[in-house]
């Protein structure tokens, strides 16, 4: 039976990166739907933003990195310190979807401010947002925009807009990129200042309207002397573009899809879900809030039928295994080893290996990625020391009557209202009938080491 404090862990694992069993108890008690509104609305409900004087203080290279590792850092450290889980969430969402990397932009300081705009502007108004990253400097280097010209166009930027970023394949022609590349000529970077022992200076977006093409073009069924505003004004309204963004969020919120490229070719696991949801996005003229509003509130999103149906990104192992054993509260030395972590379990944080992005789902895993997740949540919640094992060591010795069974699903409890096959359940159960010392504290940090070890918990 759905209890609220499970509805708010599911919340919270898609929302956010989870939530310790105190935050969740909290939150159930103000309500699921205050709850949403808090996430969608942190200003409303005075919630602080991250102090970046704090963060600059114990961490001074994440203010101006001089490389990708030390952004990397600087991101971390947002991720983990952030009150605001929906706000992380979403910057992390549309990185995913308007990947940018590092690799070639060799501009630490600009792929921070990319991130800035989606912490600012990922749950605002798309057809905003889609402007803001056209005018963006590392996304105008990153698909080579400075080098298209009115009397010599290039296709990247006008391509990926339509194929990744807003209607997907089979949509539009190859006139329609063509077209689209030829309206954005004239947007570019201004002449940048060489880079110094400390790292690059930030880019500025230009407009150069001698190299922009003001002839006539016919785009998607429409014809004028078209500009990128105007392209992307024609986009918007698009059925394909809805159904588009829709999916991507049904993706990211609510269960795996098949990856980007066969969506052409495969249908939405849920079509009636990614329906609703682009009918929302359309009736709110691409309102982000309340299109989130929308799913969450939803059946298909409430429905224990998609718990735990999602498999964790690197990120949301590492954020929220972090954030369920309590540790980094306060800043402190480490945040440059969780960021490389994110790495090594196949998700390095503003370096996608491709303008498509990374590939979601099953494909996170693999034989090496899986024992390197499985290690680190091991590592840290059989820590005993953790304040989050801690206070799941003190639930348990309030109630020493507890049987074997009962012990295992009050830690289940504990750990986010995990859901284990029964197989599972009786392997667990097995341990803490043969540990006589199972309910001593490190007995009881052994038992949180093997459920993370499970298969199970792989999955959000």
């Amino acid at each position: 039976m759905t209890t609220d404090t499970a509805l708010m862990a599911h919340l919270m694992r898609r929302a956010g990166f989870g939530a310790p069993y105190e935050e969740l108890e909290a939150r159930a008690a103000k309500g699921y739907e205050a709850a949403v509104e808090e996430l969608l609305d942190p200003d409303a409900h005075s919630v602080p933003a991250v102090d970046a004087f704090l963060q600059y203080r114990y961490h001074p290279m994440t203010e101006v990195p001089r490389n990708g590792a030390q952004a990397q850092m600087g991101l971390m450290y947002q991720l983990l310190a952030s009150q605001r889980p929906l706000e992380s969430k979403m910057a992390l969402f549309w990185h995913m979807v308007f990947a940018t990397g590092d690799s070639k932009v060799d501009n630490a300081n600009e792929m921070l401010r990319q991130m800035d705009t989606f912490r600012r502007m990922g749950r605002g108004n798309y057809r905003d947002l889609l402007v803001a990253l056209s005018k963006d400097p590392a996304m105008i280097y990153w698909l080579d925009n400075n080098q298209n010209h009115k009397h010599a166009p290039n296709e990247n930027w006008g391509r990926e807009l339509l194929e990744l970023f807003s209607m997907g394949q089979g949509n539009y022609t190859e006139d329609d990129v063509k077209v689209a590349a030829r309206a954005f000529t004239g947007w570019t970077v201004k002449p940048k200042l060489p880079r110094t022992p400390f790292g690059r200076f930030l880019w500025d977006f230009e407009y150069v309207p001698q190299d922009h093409d003001d002839s006539e073009k016919a785009f998607l069924g429409h014809k004028g002397r078209f500009n990128g505003e105007d392209i992307i004004d024609i986009i918007v309204r698009q059925p394909a573009t809805a159904q588009f963004i829709a999916r991507h969020l049904y993706n990211f919120f609510v269960a795996d899809e098949v990856q980007v490229p066969s969506w052409k070719e495969e249908p939405p696991r849920d079509p009636e879900a990614v329906q609703a949801i682009a009918d929302v996005l359309v009736r709110s003229d691409y309102d982000l809030t309340a299109t989130l509003r929308f799913i969450f509130n939803s059946d298909f999103f409430k429905t224990e039928k998609v718990w735990f149906g999602k498999v964790k990104s690197p990120a949301e192992v590492v954020v929220g295994t972090i954030r369920l054993v309590g540790d980094y509260k306060k800043p402190k030395t480490g945040v440059m080893s969780l960021a490389m972590e994110t790495g090594f379990q196949g998700q390095a944080l503003l370096d996608p290996p491709s303008v498509e992005g990374w590939h979601t789902g099953s494909e996170w895993i693999d034989t090496g990625s899986l024992v390197r997740r499985v290690n680190f949540m091991v590592d840290r919640l059989s820590d005993a020391s953790m304040p989050g094992v801690q206070s799941i060591v003190q639930r348990l010795a309030s109630e020493p009557s507890l049987t074997p069974d009962a012990l295992v699903d009050r830690c289940l409890q504990y750990l986010g209202n995990l859901l284990v096959e029964p197989g599972t359940k009786k392997e667990l159960v097995q341990h803490v009938e043969g540990n006589r010392r199972i309910r001593e504290e490190k007995g009881v940090a052994e038992l949180l080491g093997l459920i993370a070890a499970t298969r199970e918990f792989q999955f959000c």
